[in-house]
């Protein structure tokens, strides 16, 4: 059975987590930034949501997902299988 390559969640938490913690931080005194920023936490949120809606329809539709970590996941398994 063929499984789907997603980003792992945690890679969104992590950017988030960047972006809210110190991103905003540093731009603080600046209006335009900060609202630029919180454009894109919010843009990062949806797309979050987004992917978890994709599993859910994954799930539903017995199609197995594979939570990647890096792209050095697929190079590792294509060397692997080649050798």
């Amino acid at each position: 059975m063929e499984q789907i390559p997603l980003p792992s969640p945690i890679h969104y938490e992590l950017i988030l987590q960047l972006l809210e913690r110190q991103t905003m931080l540093a731009v603080n005194n600046n209006p335009n930034l900060r609202h630029q920023v919180n454009q894109l936490i919010i843009t990062l949120r949806k797309a979050a949501v987004q992917q978890k809606h994709l599993e859910e329809v994954c799930q539903s539709s017995s199609v197995e997902i594979d939570h990647r970590w890096s792209l050095n996941h697929l190079n590792t398994e294509h060397i692997a299988a080649s050798e």
